[in-house]
């Protein structure tokens, strides 16, 4: 039997080489996976005959609550109750994400607001807002867990009215901000009681508060907001 000895240069070997690395270049890259988002529409529709609801702070966050009844409120939510400023709200430190809205809510009118995040379906959903013409009353939704929410479902509540316990509930010209009044909005010195209750309603003046500036228009009963959310993507 004849053996058979082939030799390769050393030019024939590098190019066979350079061949395989050429080949190898022309494998097609694998994408990097578009990041999936998870999308709610949020709506919010004020229930009470006398109450505008002031601009929403809505926040996606992973744990804690926004307030806790019982307890004192924070600076930010003292200037959401006092006068409807959410921006400290909207920037505390936990929120993962974020929406506010644009205007008042008006008594029986509703706003909706689109809130994303990526790629996860167990965050925590919180609403809050002042009404408008109270001292420091407020409404929301408190740490909702959006987890049994598949896309296209749906969660539809009620929300209360909170005092914050933060400014006296005097209804007087001076200290309410809203258009029944104008009075002051957020003031850092607090003259109550410093912890969040249930709101007592508005007493007004024709039912004995003599120096309130609001009327029997601007009563209210629970609950003073109904809430909407579905998952859209």
């Amino acid at each position: 039997m004849m053996n058979i000895s082939i030799r390769m240069s050393p030019l024939v070997l590098v190019l066979a080489l350079s061949g395989c690395w050429l080949d190898d270049d022309k494998i097609e890259q694998v994408a990097e996976p578009e990041p999936v988002m998870v999308r709610y529409e949020v709506t919010v529709t004020n229930l009470t005959a006398g109450q505008p609801i002031s601009p929403l702070a809505l926040l996606l966050h992973e744990s804690g609550r926004l307030w806790e009844v019982g307890q004192s409120a924070s600076v930010a939510l003292e200037q959401v109750a006092e006068e409807g400023n959410n921006q400290a709200m909207l920037a505390t430190e936990r929120v993962l994400a974020s929406s506010a809205g644009e205007s008042p809510i008006l008594p029986g009118q509703s706003e909706t607001l689109s809130i994303s995040i990526e790629e996860k379906t167990d965050s925590l959903l919180s609403i809050a807002a002042m009404l408008g013409n109270t001292n420091d009353g407020f409404t929301g939704l408190n740490a909702l867990d959006l987890a049994q929410l598949s896309e296209g479902d749906s969660w539809e509540g009620n929300s209360f009215a909170y005092d914050a316990g933060t400014e006296a509930n005097s209804e007087s010209l001076h200290t309410v901000p809203g258009p029944a009044a104008g009075g002051e909005g957020f003031n850092g010195a607090r003259d109550d009681r410093d912890f969040i209750s249930m709101h007592p309603g508005v007493v007004s003046a024709p039912d004995g508060l003599p120096d309130s500036a609001l009327t029997v228009a601007q009563r209210f009963d629970n609950p003073v907001a109904r809430i909407r959310i579905t998952r859209t993507q």
